[in-house]
C-alpha cells in the first residue's frame, strides 16, 4: 500500500516536472513528507532534483529532506547550493542531524559552514564531531531538560512551558546535581500526576539506563529495545549528562545496524549499494566475490585430485551438488541464527560453547535424517550399498561440520571484538563447500577402495 503510493507520487511529480507545471508542483511539495520527497529524489535527475528543491518554501522543511536523503544523493544536491543558504538549513536543524551531514561533506565545505553559522550553534556541532559517528556521543541530541532535585513538580512544569520549548523531544526530565551529574529521572507523566509542591527527589526513578558517549551506537539501541524507553541519558566518564538519544534516532540505528548485517551476510559489503553508482557497486562487490571464486577453485582442485576416482565411478559427481547445496544451506542457516541473536542481545558470547553444541547436535540430527533420504535414493538409482552408504555418510558430515562452522565462528569472532555478520557470507559459505567435497571424497575412496 505505502508502495504504491509513493509510485503514484513519483510518477504524478515527474509528469508535471516534464510539463513544468511548477503551481501545481509547489503545492505537492508543500503537502509531501520529507520521507517520502527524498524517495522522489532519488528517482530523479540532479537537474530535476534542484528544480524541485528550490519550490521548497520552508527552511525546515529543506532541512528535514536533508536528514532523509541518503549520502550519495545529498552530497550530489548539495554541490549546488550556495553556501549561505546551507548554513541557513542547517541552523534550523536538529544539532546531532547537522553534525552527520557535516561529516558526509568534503572537510573544506564543512569547516566554512561551520564558520558561518552562529557561534552556539556551531560550537554545539563541533563538541558532537569530536566523537565517533557510530557512538552515542556522535548521534546524541545536546539538548535536553535538567533540573535540581529540589525543584519542585509545579517549578518543573513552569520551566517546561517558559525555558525549554526549543526540546526537540521532552520525553523525560532528568535531575541532576549542582556538577550537572545524573541523578534521576522522571517521566512527564509522574511530573503532571503528583502534587505541584512535591520536590523532584520524592518521585524521580534514580536506576537510570544511561550510556557512555563512546558507546557503540547498537548497544544504546539494544537498552532502548530492552527497556522500553524513549530516550537514554548519555553521560561522560564522570557521570555528567551531555545529552540525550532519542528514539527517533534509535529506529535509525536499528535500520543501519540491520541493513550492514544483512548485506555482510550475502556478501554484498556494508553500505546499501543500490543507491550507489555501477562503478561503486562493482567496487563493494568485488572483494566479496573474490573469496567465493577462490573457494571455487580451491573445490575444483580437490575434485580434480579425485580424477581417477571419477573416472572409474563416474555417478560420484551426480551427488556433488546435493552434499555442498544440503551443508551450504544449513551452515547459513547456523550462521544467520547466531549472528542475529548476538546482534538482539538473545545470545551471549559466553554461551558459546552451549549455542555451538545445540546447533552441532541439530547439524547431526538433520544430518542422520537427509543422509538417510539421499542414501536411500542413491541406493534405489545404482544399486550399490557401499556408495549409498558413502552417499548418505556425504551428507551426514557436510551438514554437521557446516552447523558447526556456521555458529562458532560467528560466536569465535563476536568474542574476539570482530562483526560476527561476515560470518554468514561467501567466506564461511565457501569454506562449506570444501570441507563437503573433501568429506565426501575420502569417505568414497575409502568405503569402496578406489
Amino acid at each position: 500500500m505505502q508502495g504504491d503510493r509513493t509510485k503514484i507520487l513519483i510518477d504524478s511529480i515527474k509528469r508535471l516536472l516534464r510539463r513544468n507545471a511548477l503551481t501545481h508542483l509547489r503545492k505537492i511539495v508543500d503537502k509531501t513528507h520529507a520521507a517520502d520527497l527524498s524517495a522522489v529524489f532519488r528517482s530523479l535527475s540532479l537537474s530535476n532534483q534542484h528544480k524541485l528543491f528550490e519550490m521548497i518554501e520552508e527552511t525546515e522543511q529543506k532541512g528535514a529532506l536533508f536528514s532523509e536523503l541518503d549520502e550519495d544523493t545529498f552530497l550530489a544536491l548539495n554541490e549546488g547550493i550556495e553556501l549561505d543558504e546551507m548554513v541557513e538549513i542547517f541552523e534550523h536543524m536538529p544539532t546531532d542531524d547537522v553534525a552527520d551531514l557535516l561529516g558526509r561533506l568534503p572537510e573544506e565545505r564543512s569547516d566554512a559552514i561551520i564558520e558561518r553559522m552562529k557561534k552556539e550553534s556551531s560550537e554545539e556541532v563541533e563538541g558532537l564531531l569530536h566523537y565517533g559517528d557510530d557512538t552515542a556521543g556522535g548521534i546524541m541530541v545536546p539538548d535536553f531538560i535538567a533540573l535540581r532535585e529540589n525543584t519542585t513538580a509545579g517549578e518543573a512544569i513552569e520551566s517546561l512551558q517558559k525555558e525549554h520549548l526549543d526540546v526537540e523531544m521532552p520525553f523525560y526530565l532528568y535531575v541532576v546535581d549542582s556538577n550537572g551529574k545524573l541523578i534521576g529521572v522522571s517521566s512527564l507523566r509522574q511530573l503532571v500526576v503528583v502534587p505541584p509542591e512535591t520536590p523532584l527527589k520524592d518521585f524521580m526513578t534514580t536506576d537510570v539506563f544511561t550510556a557512555k558517549t563512546d558507546m557503540d551506537q547498537e548497544e544504546v539501541a539494544k537498552i532502548v529495545a530492552r527497556y522500553d524507553i524513549l530516550a537514554v541519558p548519555v553521560v561522560d566518564d564522570t557521570n555528567r549528562l551531555v545529552g540525550i538519544v532519542t528514539v527517533d534516532d534509535v529506529i535509525d540505528i536499528i535500520r543501519e545496524e540491520a541493513t550492514e548485517d544483512i548485506l555482510k551476510m550475502v556478501g554484498a559489503g556494508e553500505e546499501f549499494v543500490e543507491t550507489k553508482s555501477i562503478f561503486k557497486n562493482i567496487k563493494m562487490r568485488m572483494p566479496w566475490l573474490f573469496a567465493s571464486c577462490i573457494g571455487g577453485i580451491i573445490a575444483s582442485f580437490i575434485i580434480g585430485h579425485f580424477q581417477t576416482s571419477l573416472s572409474k565411478l563416474a555417478y560420484l559427481a551426480a551427488f556433488i551438488p546435493v552434499i555442498m547445496g544440503m551443508g551450504g544451506n544449513i551452515g547459513v542457516q547456523s550462521a544467520t541464527i547466531t549472528v542475529r541473536g548476538l546482534a538482539t542481545g538473545r545470545l551471549n558470547i559466553r554461551d558459546i560453547w552451549s549455542v555451538v553444541s545445540k546447533q552441532f547436535l541439530v547439524g547431526l540430527m538433520l544430518g542422520l535424517f537427509y543422509g538417510f533420504a539421499v542414501g536411500l535414493v542413491a541406493q534405489l538409482k545404482y544399486s550399490r550399498e557401499l556408495f549409498a552408504l558413502s552417499v548418505g555418510l556425504g551428507v551426514l558430515s557436510s551438514m554437521t561440520m557446516a552447523a558447526l562452522a556456521g555458529s562458532l565462528v560467528p560466536m569465535t569472532l563476536a568474542k574476539i571484538n570482530v562483526d560476527p555478520a561476515i560470518a554468514s557470507g561467501p567466506f564461511v559459505t565457501t569454506a562449506i563447500d570444501i570441507i563437503s567435497v573433501t568429506f565426501y571424497f575420502i569417505i568414497a575412496t575409502t568405503l569402496l577402495g578406489i
